[in-house]
Parts: structure tokens; sequence; C-alpha cells
């Protein structure tokens, strides 16, 4: 499984294990302002992890997490475009204080990490713990995109 933390300018990127059990930062890309996502590099990343689903945090509001907002919106419209280019499905988790969490872990990680990076590993986390929970193992993945 591959994680997008999607930002305006930073996106952060993760990666499970093979027995999708651990999430590890990957890399951060940057646009540019005013540029395009770069989508050649995410692809490259996608043809040499070969992961068997992507994870997009999706920012829900924190007092109303049934309630999208536009930032909500604007990364759903990206990850459709990221689903449109992939051959894996694309789900969306709930990215709520995950850069609170990554903050955290880099920290005490002594800042090597792009906090970037360690937020979409903190989303994936969050991600294959829940669907252990649920009992889905490696099967079905939760709120794909449209």
């Amino acid at each position: 499984m591959l994680a997008v933390d999607w930002g305006e300018v930073r996106i952060g990127l993760a990666l499970s294990d093979e027995t999708q059990t651990l999430a590890t930062p990957l890399e951060t890309l940057v646009r540019r302002r005013g540029k395009r996502f770069p989508m050649s590099r995410f692809l490259e990343l996608v043809a040499q992890h070969v992961p068997t689903g992507v994870v997009v945090g999706l920012p829900l509001a924190s007092d109303n997490p049934e309630e999208e907002g536009s930032q909500a919106r604007w990364v759903r419209r990206y990850a459709g475009r990221l689903a449109g280019a992939l051959s894996v499905p694309v789900a969306f988790w709930d990215e709520s204080y995950s850069s609170a969490e990554a903050d955290r872990l880099v920290g005490e990680g002594g800042g090597r990490t792009p906090r970037d990076a360690a937020a979409a590993a903190v989303i994936l986390q969050e991600f294959l713990e829940a669907r252990r929970a649920a009992g889905r193992g490696n099967q079905a993945i939760l709120g794909t995109s449209e």
C-alpha cells in the first residue's frame, strides 16, 4: 500500500511493508507554485514499489467528520486524477491529527524524517490497523474514490 498526504505544495508519501503491517515514510514530492502535481515522479514510485492500493488522506472537519469542506473536495478531485492514472484501487482515510502525530514522531526521531512523509505514514498506519481490526486483512479497501 502507498499513502498520500496531499498538501498544496508538499505531498508526503509512505509505503507499507509486504505484509501490510508497518507503514514507513517514503518521500516528499514538491509542487512549485502554479505548477502541476509531479505525476511522472509519482508514477515512477508506483512502478518501482508496485503497491496493491493507494490511500489518500482526506482532511475532514474535526468538529464534524461527516462534513467535507473545500480542502477535502480539492483532495478528492486530485485523487480522482490519480485513480485515473493507476491500475490499483484508491481509498480515502480521515487524516485528522495526522500532522500533529507526525510532528511528535519526527521530534522523537531527531527530525530526520520529512514531516509530510511522516504524516503519510501515520495515515497509512491508521488505515492498516483499522482494516486489520475490522477483519478485512488484505482484502477490500475502504472508501474508494469515485
